[in-house]
């Protein structure tokens, strides 16, 4: 599985959103500064969260981009099945692709990939934002120094 950079800039956003949950709302411009994402990419992205459900805006100076659901019930499957489409480490295991191979009834590699791919969606579909959020606050603290003697 490989991650476009519009996903990986996806996955950023949500997470800088749900630290705002419920009640900041964020500007393009400061989403764009904070996550070191080019505001024209960022636009992009941030269009295609709002198509798919993840993120509203609202309109004027009191406005921004606010996530429309709370963190917990987003997974990082989620937003990387709705931006990245398939998840398979093989394309004959993708939907739609399963028969088209000739060599599908006696493949020993097909059963090996379904297995990766299980594995990668067990982990992905069980790790919310919010886990995510607890997880960075901790790394953060974690990453301080302290200077007193």
């Amino acid at each position: 599985m490989q991650i476009s950079y519009k996903t990986d800039y996806a996955l950023k956003v949500i997470l800088h959103l749900s630290g705002n949950y419920p009640r900041k709302m964020d500007h393009i411009k400061d989403i764009a500064k904070k996550q070191d994402i080019p505001k024209k990419f960022l636009e992009q992205v941030l269009l295609s969260l709002k198509k798919g459900g993840f993120v509203m805006s609202k309109k004027g100076p009191n406005g921004g981009y606010f996530l429309k659901m709370p963190p917990e019930d987003i997974s990082i499957g989620d937003i990387i099945k709705y931006m990245n489409g398939f998840i398979s480490p093989i394309s004959c295991i993708e939907p739609g692709n399963e028969t088209n191979c000739e060599f599908s009834s006696f493949c020993v590699f097909k059963p090996v990939f379904c297995e990766v791919e299980n594995a990668i969606l067990n982990i992905i579909d069980n790790k919310n934002f919010k886990d995510l959020l607890i997880e960075e606050k901790r790394l953060k603290e974690k990453a301080v120094i302290d200077f007193q003697i």
